[in-house]
C-alpha cells in the first residue's frame, strides 16, 4: 500500500511522462506473469517507450491534471498499464501486437497516435501505421524515381541512336 506522499509522487511522474509524450497507450496485461511483464517492459525499453502500471485512480488523476490527452472512464477498468512513446509513436503498437499475437494476454484499451484515438479493436491498424522513419525513406525514394526515370530514358534514347548508328554504318559498308 502506498501512502499518500508516494501517491502524489507517482501521480508527478506520470504527469511528466504524459506532458513529454508524442503517443499514450493504455493496456491491460492481465494475466500476464511477473517475468512475462518484466520482458514486455525490456522490449519498451528498447524501443525508446515506457511502461508504467498504476491503479487507474491515479492514472485518471495523472490525465486530468496534464490535460494532454482526453480519456474516458471506461478505459480505466481493470488492471491498467500506460505506455508512452517519445520520438516513435508508432512503436508501442508494433511491441503490444507482437506480444498478442505471441501470448493474447497484452491487450489494447486506448491508443492516442499523433491527436488520432484508437480503441483496442484497433490495434493492427496502428500497428500496421508507418513510422516516422518509413514514411520518410518513402517520401525519399519517391523523390528519387522521376531522376531515375528521365535517366532510364536519356539511356534509352542513347541506346536506340547508337543501335541506330550502327546498323547505318552496316550498310554504308556493305554498299
Amino acid at each position: 500500500m502506498i501512502d499518500k506522499a508516494g501517491k502524489e509522487e507517482l501521480i508527478a511522474e506520470l504527469v511528466d511522462k504524459i506532458e513529454r509524450a508524442a503517443s499514450f497507450y493504455l493496456v491491460d496485461f492481465t494475466g500476464l506473469s511477473v517475468a512475462d511483464t518484466n520482458a514486455v517492459r525490456a522490449e519498451f525499453s528498447d524501443a525508446e517507450c515506457e511502461m508504467k502500471v498504476a491503479k487507474n485512480t491515479l492514472i485518471r488523476i495523472a490525465l486530468e491534471r496534464s490535460e494532454k490527452f482526453d480519456v474516458a472512464p471506461e478505459h480505466l477498468k481493470g488492471q491498467t498499464a500506460v505506455v508512452v512513446a517519445y520520438d516513435n509513436p508508432i512503436a508501442p503498437a508494433k511491441i503490444i501486437k507482437k506480444v498478442y499475437d505471441k501470448q493474447e494476454k497484452l491487450g489494447l484499451k486506448l491508443a492516442i497516435v499523433e491527436g488520432q484515438t484508437f480503441t483496442g479493436d484497433q490495434l493492427n491498424a496502428v500497428a500496421s501505421l508507418p513510422t516516422r522513419e518509413d514514411m520518410i525513406a518513402g517520401i525519399v525514394g519517391s523523390l528519387g524515381s522521376p531522376v531515375s526515370g528521365i535517366v532510364g530514358a536519356v539511356n534509352g534514347v542513347i541506346r536506340d541512336l547508337s543501335s541506330v548508328i550502327e546498323e547505318v554504318a552496316k550498310k554504308r559498308d556493305a554498299a
